[in-house]
């Protein structure tokens, strides 16, 4: 697993996300490119921005902690296809350059506030995580989307 800590990784997936253009096609799945950036900013705007997402309930949150925790921040890659948890569907166009920065902006200050940051931080959906936990979670979800616009 790329460690996304580190500033050479977090430059190889910026470098991958600037490969790609609003023509690009997916290999894979119903999303167009702009509709994957802004599917991807979802993970980082948990992180960021919550206020932008309603927090899950109760119950759901022991359903996501007991039986889909380890399905994301484990280190299994998802397999194509993967269902999509509803506040990471996205239906409309959108921006592909406002997409774009946001994404690479998540990547560089997620890099900038390092590993320390996030061992014991709270996810939105899961708990306290593991640094480590945070680092399969980003790392897993942007190369499953990344691959699947071929880059």
């Amino acid at each position: 697993m790329q460690d996304v800590f580190t500033t050479k990784e977090a430059q190889n997936y910026i470098d991958r996300i600037n490969k790609l253009s609003p023509e690009t096609k997916g290999n894979w799945g119903k999303m167009s490119v702009d509709q994957m950036l802004a599917h991807c900013n979802v993970t980082y705007e948990m992180v960021y921005e919550p206020q932008k997402h309603k927090a899950p309930s109760g119950i759901a949150k022991f359903i996501l902690k007991n039986f889909v925790k380890s399905k994301v921040v484990g280190e299994k890659s998802y397999s194509r296809n993967s269902p999509t948890a509803p506040q990471f569907v996205i239906n409309e166009s959108q921006n592909f350059d406002l997409e774009k920065k946001r994404l690479i902006g998540f990547i560089q200050k997620t890099q900038q506030l390092g590993r320390d940051a996030f061992d014991g931080k709270e996810s939105f959906s899961f708990g306290k995580l593991k640094a480590q936990e945070w680092n399969n979670m980003f790392a897993k979800h942007l190369n499953h989307h990344l691959e699947q616009f071929g880059v």
